[in-house]
């Protein structure tokens, strides 16, 4: 196990860490959460034998393996596969050896060094590199290009999937969600949960820190503060601390009734579909965690939104692209004054295409945009980042775009975004990524808009900033459309799902989960297809009987696991509901919490395994019904 006993660690006067300890088992996965500067990234760099303690003692077995996530890649010539396997020493100098050995010609030594090199699990480490490449959105046939050709994002994943590909005892993971797609994040998700080794994940994605980790360590105050269960479970126990703080608690009591007054007006338009109940839970969850956020330096709503005309926009047969090659074509939707749309669709599919249309920085191929009159805009966009002035502050940025605004005014605007003091006149220059994320968010706000287009705006955000904009979008007016890989931010401030998929966007009935089920259907489909004959056979005659008689039990086995399923999904929510008791956070309930928090882990564990036997039953149902078909075209 890890053990930090008492230790202090300075990078420079004054310390990070003060008289802190931890002791991590192994085997254990946790999260590692705390503001912007308190130390996280220095705490890994501590872990990883590159920093030494000014006081008190780091314990770690010598004999664990360890892998973590560069934070840079060099724009090498070599192919990404390759890059990928050299993540993994130890095969490498297994090949090595056989290598040296077959030139040697000395039979024995070739002997053994085959057998290392099979004990490295070199047989199949191409397949393996292939899938984790794969997995985080790598098609095999850009999987030989060379790392120099990627962008700055694709090399994000590489770095990623080369820690993944290395055997480790000990995973660090910074930030591993940066960068990557909601359907990439799903797979990533599913991957470190059957990660057996020790994990420790700094992350900004409340739900995939509920996924994957069994604890939560904070930073705070110089010391590391341990929570047993999942961000959520974490909040609920902080919040608790916090309500116990008399200062505090006429700020919770704000929080808390503005998120009521919000939930109110959207289960007010709501109908009792399952997609919006589903988001309507994530909303009253969001209520029960308000309190843990109110010591939070983040802090702004947005104006009120101008009115405009009805539909704000409106596409009449769009058709969208690039250098006359259509992405999206034959698009009819419309825009009202309050829609909030969530983009699904998997990577390439062309949500940042559509959202670019809609800002008006992309023109059509064909067909027509029409906007209302008074239509005002606000765009979140990656490339935002870089297009602010280096040299200018964030108040001479604001100041840019409201020339006659009281510079205190101004000021004060970006105090809510925690630009206070001098770095509110600085240069931006030296501002980290998320910094310069929240001065665009500043912008954007400051400027009113009655349409909200946010392409993944939580990028480079700490939870706190996450949690604070949540908030605000809870309380805008107008109509927003979003792409983001975070769930949290999509159940708790959407209303609507749109998919772009096969060349063009239409109405998605369902939540998230039914998502990820359409992504694993989508999946299988693509795997039966490459296996398929390339003929197309001919219309098939009605199923005989046997046929019928065959398919009955896999029909059955279809409804029993889709039945065990939400029976499951019960249960959960049903432990959700008892953890969102403030009294189980209170001293002396701790064996009930520790209890509730077994049994949703196992009830987690038990959804994962229920989902996997539905998919099965249907793959094996749809297999039946393809081979009854090929029976009677034969």
């Amino acid at each position: 196990m890890i053990q930090l006993r008492d230790i202090t660690l300075r990078l420079g006067p004054d310390p990070l860490l003060e008289d802190a300890r931890l002791t991590v088992h192994a085997g254990r996965k946790l999260g590692l959460v705390g503001a912007n500067g308190t130390g996280k990234s220095t705490l890994f760099a501590l872990l990883r034998g590159e920093l030494s303690v000014d006081a008190g003692e780091v314990s770690i077995p010598n004999d664990w393996r360890m892998a973590w996530m560069a934070q840079e890649t060099p724009g090498v010539p070599r192919p990404a596969i390759e890059y990928v396997l050299d993540g993994d020493s130890a095969l490498r100098a297994a090949e090595a050896e056989v290598e040296a050995a077959e030139a040697s010609g000395d039979g024995e030594r070739i002997a053994y060094a085959h057998a290392d090199f099979g004990a490295a699990e070199g047989y199949d480490a191409r397949a393996r590199a292939g899938m984790l490449l794969h997995g985080l959105g790598f098609d095999p046939a850009v999987q030989e290009r060379p790392v120099s050709e990627f962008s700055g994002g694709w090399r994000v994943r590489l770095n990623l999937a080369r820690a993944l590909m290395a055997p480790s005892d000990l995973l660090l993971l910074d930030e591993p969600t940066n960068h990557l797609d909601l359907e990439t994040v799903i797979w990533l998700e599913q991957w470190l949960q059957s990660y057996t080794g020790t994990l420790i994940l700094i992350a900004h994605d409340r739900d995939f820190l509920d996924a994957v980790a069994e604890g939560i360590v904070q930073i705070e105050h110089r010391r590391l503060h341990q929570y047993t269960g999942g961000y959520s479970a974490f909040e609920r126990q902080r919040a608790e601390r916090l309500a116990q703080q008399q200062a505090l608690y006429e700020r919770q009591q704000r929080e808390i009734a503005h998120m009521e007054q919000f939930i109110d007006r959207f289960r007010a338009k709501a109908t009792k579909a399952r997609a919006a109940q589903s988001r309507i839970k994530a909303l009253e969850r969001m209520e029960t965690v308000a309190p843990a956020h109110v010591d939070s330096p983040f802090h702004f709503q947005f104006p009120p939104a101008p009115d405009a005309g009805n539909p704000l926009i409106g596409f009449e047969d769009l058709s969208l692209g690039y250098a006359g090659a259509p992405i999206l074509s034959g698009l009819r939707q419309t825009l009202a004054p309050g829609d909030r749309i969530g983009l699904l669709g998997r990577n390439g599919a062309g949500k940042s295409t559509l959202i670019r249309a809609l800002a008006g920085d992309l023109e059509p191929l064909g067909g027509r945009i029409q906007r209302a009159r008074n239509l005002a805009v606000g765009y979140f966009a990656q490339h935002q980042l870089e297009q602010l002035d280096a040299e200018a502050s964030p108040v001479v940025h604001l100041q840019r775009l409201s020339p006659n605004a009281d510079p205190q005014k101004l000021r004060s605007f970006l105090g809510g975004f925690d630009f206070r003091g001098d770095q509110a006149l600085d240069p931006v220059a030296p501002f980290s990524g998320g910094e310069k994320a929240r001065l665009v968010l500043a912008m954007l706000v400051w400027q009113a808009p009655n349409l909200l287009l946010l392409d993944e705006p939580t990028n480079h955000l700490d939870l706190e900033m996450r949690h604070a904009l949540n908030v605000a979008l809870q309380a805008f007016e107008g109509a927003v459309v979003v792409v983001s890989h975070d769930r949290s931010l999509l159940e708790s401030t959407v209303a609507d799902y749109w998919l772009v998929a096969d060349g063009t966007v239409r109405d998605f009935k369902g939540d998230l989960n039914d998502y990820r089920r359409w992504l694993a259907q989508q999946e299988r489909d693509s795997r039966r297809a490459a296996r398929a004959p390339t003929a197309a056979p001919a219309a098939a005659p009605a199923k005989p009987a046997r046929d019928e008689a065959r398919l009955r039990p896999l029909e059955k086995r279809v409804r029993a696991a889709e039945t065990a399923f939400e029976a499951v999904d019960a249960r959960l929510e049903a432990i959700d509901a008892q953890l969102a008791d403030p009294a189980l956070y209170a001293e002396g309930a701790e064996a009930r919490l520790q209890s509730l928090l077994d049994e949703q882990r196992r009830e987690q564990a038990e959804k994962t395994r229920a989902e996997a036997e539905w998919m099965a039953a249907e793959e094996a149902l749809e297999a039946a019904r393809d081979g009854a078909d090929a029976d009677q075209t034969a």
